[in-house]
Parts: structure tokens; sequence; C-alpha cells
């Protein structure tokens, strides 16, 4: 049975799962659904048009789906939507916007950590198991691939994407793209440090894999020439597996933009 404290203000046409919980002064506007298990403490404000799955856990004061923060854009401006999946553990103060043009969207995927006052802006794709500490801050149009952790205070550009696997320092700033397993900290520019060992083991890679990345590692940023040139020129090795083609394809396509972003191409 659905649980919804007397304070709260749902609207006549926002979905509800029968077991969803609805703590004190929650407000839910028209064109939401949450489906079964998803927990709203107290405060958490959920705008118009955002899909929400199942075992979703909103802590108190999150803000889900308002207006994207964009200049020149007015109150009744038809905007996108906001997509969340399942099993979401999104904490205090959270942010996440929708997409900012009808028919676009931002797609939250599974087992993601938003930690406290996190932010996530329009049009974003955040995919599984994604760790973002404290006042994490992600502009616009990012990707984030699976497994990512972001140390606390750290911030993307927009259209940055952050590969599979990667780790993020604390007060990182990034404005390019960084490839799959990699660390990467510092700011304009940050610095691929090295390769990110404890989220190859959090994805399950064995030991063959995890040495083919760290081969590949050398390859790129331990060797003389560009990065650009490297990556081609181990694009042309044998044997070369999934993985490390995953670091070879995100380094060049990055450098198809001016500034490293690959998805800026789009804009």
């Amino acid at each position: 049975m659905t649980q919804i404290h007397p304070s709260a203000v749902i609207h006549e046409e926002a979905r509800l799962a029968d077991d969803v919980v609805i703590g004190p002064n929650c407000v839910i506007y028209s064109g939401v659904s949450i489906d079964s298990g998803t927990i709203l403490e107290a405060n958490v404000v959920i705008y118009n048009n955002v899909s929400i799955g199942r075992n979703n856990h909103f802590f108190p004061n999150c803000v889900i789906g308002s207006q994207p923060q964009v200049l020149r854009l007015e109150a009744d401006t038809e905007i996108g939507g906001l997509v969340i999946g399942n099993g979401n553990v999104i904490r205090e103060q959270a942010t996440i916007h929708p997409g900012i043009h009808p028919g676009n969207k931002t797609t939250i995927g599974n087992d993601n950590f938003l930690m406290i006052g996190t932010h996530i802006g329009h049009d974003c794709t955040v995919e599984d198991n994604v760790v973002m500490s404290n006042l994490v801050q992600i502009g616009g149009h990012c990707k984030i691939e699976t497994g990512a952790w972001f140390s606390g205070l750290s911030a993307s550009h927009q259209f940055v994407t952050i590969g599979k696997w990667c780790y993020v320092a604390g007060l990182a700033g990034l404005n390019r793209d960084v490839p799959p397993f990699l660390t990467v900290s510092g700011h304009y520019p940050p610095t691929i440090r090295g390769v990110n060992k404890r989220g190859l083991n959090r994805a399950g890679l064995t030991e063959e894999q995890q040495q083919q990345i760290f081969d590949a590692y050398k390859k790129l940023y331990r060797q003389d020439g560009t990065l650009l040139d490297n990556a081609k020129s181990l694009a042309k090795e044998d044997q070369i597996d999934d993985n490390a083609q995953a670091m070879i394809d995100s380094i060049i396509k990055s450098s198809e933009h001016r500034y490293g972003r690959y998805l800026e191409k789009f804009r």
C-alpha cells in the first residue's frame, strides 16, 4: 500500500506504484511516474515529466527534474524529460535537470550513488554503478559511463565524456574527455595519472584483461610521441582486446573536436 504523508502535495495525474513511500512536504507534479519500492523522504520535489523506476531512495531536499539553468529560458518554455532507472541512492540536496528541448531527456541508469549536493545538468547520460561524492558538479550534455567514481568537489565542463571505471580525484576540473579505466586529477588541463586498479577490480576484470589495460596505458601515455599518434599506432597492433580498444577509440574520437570533447561535435 502506498504511504503518503498528509502534508505531501501530489498532482492528480501523477502515477505512483502501490508501495511507494512519500514523506512530509514532498511535492510531485503532473506527468510523474514512480515505480514500486521507491522512497521519497521529506521535502523532495519531483517536477513534470519525470519517470522514476523501482527501489530508488531520495533523501531530504532533493530537487529532481526542475527547469535547466539556461539564460533566456522562460518559465513557460516547454522542455524535455528525465528518466531515472532502478536502485539509485540520491542523497540530500541533489539536483538533476531534464533535457532542455522537447523530445530530449536526461537519463540516469541503475544502482548509482549520488551523494550530498550533487548536480547533474540537462541532457546528461549517467550509466550504471556510478559514484559521485559530495558536491560533484556535472555540466550539461555530459556522458558518464558505467562505474566511474568521482571524489568530492570535482566538476565537469559541458559535453565531456568520462569513460567507464575511471576515477576522478577530488577538486578535479574536467574540460576534455577521459578514456576508460584511468585516474585523472587536476584541472585546466586535468592530467591522467595512471590506471584505476581498484576500478578494474570493481569491474570484475580478469588478471589478463587488467594486464592488457596496463600495457595499453604504457604505450599510450609513457612513450614518446603525441597521444593521438600513440593511439593510432596501438590500434594497428594485433590482439588488441575490447578494453584496450575502448581506450583507443576514446582518444581518437575526442581528437575530432578542437577542445577534446567528442560530444560537442553534435552541438
